[in-house]
């Protein structure tokens, strides 16, 4: 088995569409706005973003503005982060060294998903 798609849910889909492919510069395969949801390519991996429909109810809506646990790999997370800033997201982390060696930032999407930087040890 191998990975093939994570799911993240968003509340808005045109502000979330642009930001994973802008910001994050993720490449969009596909969006089908009327259905509710854009899927990106990060290597090799499917990157879904589906909003949930207005009567989502109150268990679904748990699904959205929660810590994702998806790190996107960096060669140079400060540089990076700054980027993001400028770029107007909301960084909740910045730039920590962690025990294992590397580095970890967060940041959030425009549903207020976590979503993480990491920069593994050379």
């Amino acid at each position: 088995m191998r990975l093939s798609a994570v799911r993240i849910f968003v509340n808005e889909l045109e502000p979330a569409r642009r930001f994973y492919q802008e910001v994050l510069a993720l490449p969009l395969r596909f969006s089908d706005a009327d259905a509710g949801y854009c899927t990106f390519m990060s290597e090799g991996i499917n990157v879904v973003v589906e909003c949930l429909p207005p009567d989502a109810s109150a268990d679904d809506q748990l699904l959205v503005s929660r810590f994702t646990g998806l790190s996107f790999e960096t060669e140079d997370i400060v540089a990076d982060c700054a980027r993001l800033e400028e770029a107007g997201v909301t960084v909740i982390g910045a730039p920590e060294r962690q025990g294992w060696g590397g580095w970890l930032a967060t940041f959030q999407d425009p549903s207020g998903n976590a979503l993480q930087l990491v920069q593994y040890p050379s």
